[in-house]
């Protein structure tokens, strides 16, 4: 192990110069789980068996590599996804590990967009948990291959069995273990890989670098043969070859199910399991193993779909070093020392030190001052990096996240990041006048940084709002602003960021004409408003008929609407999910303009809303609790007491444990921690994600609309 250990580092080393991995051993991976289920704690495992570290990084210890940041090292939990390299039998993994935690989803979101494959971590106790099923979804919005790790094997209260039903159940997948581990709890011992027909035992005295290979013990022969027989069948389902083979009664050999499972895994048919435990570093070279043999390098990915801006027609961007260049900017980072870092992954071409980057929303191009391949927050100069690659640049100034950047000559657009909106928002100003313009400046990076992140202004107090993703997003946001920027701030109390929504059809009709001498304004719009499901959004329908307005003043009517939209009719807030069918209207040849369809745009709009009803939306938390049987009926009465409705308790979490679901508006979970800390003298934990807007009661809408009159 010591040899290989020496053999990674300096491939590690050699690979900064040129492309020394072929483009078919690259994998991209992301570690996606829920919070505490020991996603760090399993890359660092990965660095160390990769040869990246020579120690092992403890979360508890405020150690781990992947953990850099003070706020998470102080509380033990990842924050923003860090990206790292490493190799493992001369295959180069890029690995990004992400947060658990529901307030930074964003990094999650951002991280799968630009990553081929990924790790779904699940502890052998908790089993999917809240924030697993968020991750999991987003994993399948992209279309990302995944493999299953149970992890904590050694805990008390672990079952794999029951996980891997959690996981076929909850998620919807189909689930197929790949290993039987050998005993549970403290008596975790090993794994029994099905394929090989052998046992694992990982050393402890080396730290589990050491592995001891044995053969099956008698006791688990139908347990394995079980599996395996499972793994066929379900294989046989989705794959011709290893059907033919099932049908007629002949067993398929390890190398035929290998490549019909790495088929099935890069076609989202199966999803591996496998199982260990991280801290006592059992399990992770046989997930090494699996990401290599089973997870997709960007070669069978091979085409992206993009638009070419030129002519907004879908163009296919093809993977090859040989190709026109095209990457996607994932990441804005502020770094101390060489200023804006901006993470790319690179989809097809070659970047190099200095050559001209194109940005097709902007238009400009910006010179790649420097490349950089980032170990967490250290960083190693690299002249080039090449198709599949992850890297940061420097020197791209007018970049922002979600950007294509490409060569001029061959201009793409790739899809870019969608990002939830923040539901928490606080009013904030400097300590002292004379750091106004630093708090600005330090709240502007920020934003950059974090696209959840929100700055505005209110324009009747004109105060300086804030919004974020949630209580702790909102406190690390506070910390940075001390620590990194040396701002001091007064903030005000949490306010939740409520949207409004129309329940009624209407119509509204507004003319905007104006004569100032010369060339006057003259727009003229008919449109009717019709309610939409919650989460529709916004959509425009153009019905006008025998030209009464041009198609050249159908886009400034949409912008227009969209302006008035965004502050609100009744309490100033945004208003969403409705439709809007322009109808008719009337222009004049001479003093129409894109303003005054603009202008008669929205106010038209807003004619329509003031008699379309308008209620205010809430959003919902979906809320899960994991306390002491004892304290359910406490636990109950106080979420029904905050508009809570309890849709699920499971009395079989284990070990006299129970979990309760419900959907509770965020709104009344403002410092819920400290009161379910207090009803279970501190034995309860809680999640909680964002499930979707609802409805406020009427008696709470007169009360927030008297508050923003």
């Amino acid at each position: 192990m010591g040899i290989m250990l020496e053999k990674n580092r300096k491939k590690n080393a050699e690979e900064s110069a040129s492309r020394i991995t072929p483009l078919p051993k690259v994998r991209n991976i992301g570690i996606i789980a829920h919070i505490d289920a020991g996603k760090t704690t399993t890359t660092e495992r990965i660095l160390y068996y990769t040869g990246i570290n020579y120690k092992l990084g403890e979360v508890h210890e405020g150690t781990a590599t992947m953990d850099w940041m003070s706020q998470e090292q102080e509380r033990g939990i990842t924050i923003t996804s860090a990206a790292t390299t490493c190799n493992w039998e001369n295959n180069k993994i890029n690995i990004i590990d992400t947060p658990g935690h529901v307030d930074f989803t964003a990094e999650v979101e951002r991280s799968l967009r630009v990553l081929d494959g990924a790790v779904g971590v699940f502890c052998a106790v908790g089993g999917v948990q809240p924030q697993s099923e968020t991750v999991w979804r987003q994993a399948k919005q992209y279309n990302v291959p995944l493999l299953a790790f149970i992890n904590k094997m050694d805990r008390t209260g672990a079952d794999f069995d029951k996980v891997v039903e959690e996981i076929r159940d909850k998620l919807n997948i189909t689930a197929v273990p790949l290993q039987v581990p050998i005993g549970k709890e403290s008596d975790f011992k090993g794994i029994i890989d099905i394929l090989e027909e052998q046992t694992v035992f990982f050393d402890i005295d080396e730290y589990g670098s050491k592995v001891r290979i044995d053969s099956i013990p008698p006791e688990h022969f139908s347990e394995v043969a079980e599996a395996k027989n499972y793994l066929v069948e379900c294989l046989a389902e989705v794959d011709e070859e290893i059907m033919d083979l099932y049908l007629n009664d002949v067993e398929p050999d390890i190398k035929q199910i290998k490549k019909a499972l790495r088929k099935s895994v890069i076609k989202n048919e199966i999803v591996p399991v496998l199982c260990g435990a991280a801290f006592k570093n059992k399990g992770i070279q046989p997930l090494l193993d699996a990401i290599v043999d089973y997870l997709p390098s960007p070669l069978d990915i091979y085409s992206f779909e993009g638009i070419d801006p030129r002519t907004e027609k879908p163009k296919m961007i093809q993977v090859g070093d040989d190709k026109p260049f095209a990457g996607l900017i994932f990441k804005i980072m502020n770094d101390p020392y060489v200023g804006k870092l901006t993470f790319f992954r690179v989809y097809s071409g070659i970047a190099s030190k200095g050559m001209k980057l194109f940005n097709p929303r902007t238009g400009k191009t910006d010179r790649l001052g420097r490349i950089l391949q980032m170990h967490a927050n250290t960083r190693e100069d690299r002249s080039s990096v090449f198709s599949g690659d992850i890297a940061a640049a420097v020197g791209l100034k007018n970049a922002t996240t979600g950007d294509t950047v490409c060569s001029q000559h061959d201009q793409v657009v790739l899809e870019s990041i969608i990002f939830p909106e923040p539901v928490i928002s606080i009013a904030i100003e400097p300590k002292t006048s004379s750091e106004r313009d630093k708090l600005y400046t330090a709240l502007g990076h920020l934003s950059d940084e974090d696209p959840t992140f929100k700055i505005k202004t209110n324009e009747d107090t004109g105060q300086t709002i804030i919004s974020a993703m949630g209580e702790l997003h909102l406190e690390i946001i506070k910390d940075r602003l001390i620590r990194e920027f040396k701002v001091e701030a007064n903030t005000g109390r949490p306010e939740v960021a409520y949207r409004e929504t129309v329940s009624c059809t209407s119509k509204g009709e507004a003319k905007f004409a104006k004569q100032t001498g010369g060339h006057g304004q003259y727009g003229h719009v008919i449109l009717e408003i019709e309610p939409c499901d919650r989460g529709y959004g916004i959509t425009f329908e153009n019905k006008v008929t025998g030209g009464n307005i041009p198609k050249e003043y159908i886009k400034p009517i949409e912008t227009g609407i969209l302006e008035a939209a965004k502050s609100g009719l009744l309490a100033g807030y945004q208003v969403t999910d409705f439709n809007v069918n322009i109808l008719d209207g009337s222009y004049h040849p001479v003093d129409s303009s894109e303003l005054a369809f603009n202008i008669a745009g929205s106010l038209a709009f807003k004619e329509a809303a003031r008699n379309a009803c308008i209620k205010i939306l809430e959003p919902i938390m979906k809320l899960e609790v994991t306390a002491p049987e004892a304290s359910i009926g406490d636990i109950i009465s106080d979420i029904s007491g905050r508009r809570g409705n309890v849709v699920e308790v499971d009395t079989g979490a284990g070990s006299n444990i129970s979990k309760i679901i419900a959907n509770t508006p965020l709104a009344e979970l403002f410092g819920y921690a400290t009161t379910l800390r207090s009803i279970t003298r501190g034995r309860a934990t809680h999640t909680m994600e964002p499930s979707s807007f609802e409805c406020v009661p009427t008696i709470i809408q007169q009360q927030i609309v008297e508050k923003n009159k």
